[in-house]
């Protein structure tokens, strides 16, 4: 059953990033707490979630730069992609955030390469 709570859908969406605090701290940008490396640009994060007008928005930078990311995402993920680099939620159920968290550690790999 999908999570529909808007505040629900957000927790879980920051869960996914759980795993890659011990890693990035955590920095500011455009009102948005996002992960990036330590002594890292401003505008070189990794992802961030943010609640906005009715929905959840799950920001992951490096599918911007790496297309190829996007290749075997399932088509329940891939509806939810708004931009470059973001995804939109007002529900969120495990298929989809099992999706997301596949893509946000194959997304982790590739930010981890780059130089600051």
């Amino acid at each position: 059953m999908p999570t529909t709570d808007l505040k629900a859908v957000e927790l879980r969406l920051r869960a996914i990033l759980d795993p890659y605090r011990e890693h990035l701290v955590e920095g500011t940008i455009y009102n948005m707490t996002v992960l990036r490396r330590k002594g890292a640009k401003k505008h070189d994060w990794f992802a961030g979630v943010q609640a906005v007008n009715e929905a959840v928005k799950f920001n992951l930078l490096p599918m911007h730069e790496h297309s190829e990311l996007l290749e075997d995402i399932p088509d329940d993920l891939r509806r939810r992609k708004t931009g470059a680099s973001v995804f939109r939620f007002t529900e969120v159920d495990e298929n989809v955030a099992g999706a997301l968290e596949a893509l946000v550690g194959r997304g982790f790999l590739e930010y981890m390469k780059r130089d600051s």
